[in-house]
């Protein structure tokens, strides 16, 4: 099984929100940063919430996150996994979010996209978001088959409220 690697997280000092998936799928690692497969709904999902085009480069999805004080990482630093499924992940190295948290005082919540991201953080890295809320939002990926129209609506929400991004 091949050992692959996350990207460094998105973030600066304005991010409110923090969002966390689990690792990337071998499309991502094609393209080099996080949701890079074409199927996958994260980009097009906060293009539409954020009223902004869709992001084509790396900057530009960069600099979507951050104007709308969104920071990205996933669980996994590093982990082993066969082809891109979430289900075949092993042998994971998590990421240091205790330190992130330090470094990022201003985020107030954490948004996970799907439920391994959300399983993998609870037993990894307990303690780490410190009496931040967080929720489970339904995964962006194309593996997960809610209609896309549901997850955009359950994304909206939680990427609107008012009182989570100030």
């Amino acid at each position: 099984m091949e050992r692959i690697a996350s990207y460094a997280p998105v973030a600066d000092a304005n991010c409110r929100t923090l969002i966390v998936g689990t690792a990337p799928s071998v499309e991502s690692l094609r393209a080099g940063f996080f949701y890079g497969h074409p199927r996958n709904a994260f980009w097009r999902i906060l293009a539409e919430v954020f009223e902004a085009e869709l992001p084509k480069t790396i900057e530009d999805k960069k600099a979507l996150l951050l104007k709308n004080r969104v920071a990205l990482w996933d669980v996994c630093g590093s982990c082993e996994r066969e082809g891109s499924l979430d289900s075949n992940i092993r042998s994971v190295e998590p990421n240091d979010f205790r330190g992130f948290f330090e470094r990022y005082p201003g985020i107030r919540r954490v948004l996970f996209n799907g439920g391994t991201a959300e399983a993998l953080f609870f037993r990894l890295c307990k303690g780490a978001l410190g009496g931040r809320p967080s929720v489970r939002l339904p995964s962006t990926s194309p593996a997960y088959t809610l209609p896309y129209a549901q997850k955009l609506e359950r994304w909206r929400k939680e990427l609107t409220d008012d009182d989570q991004t100030l």
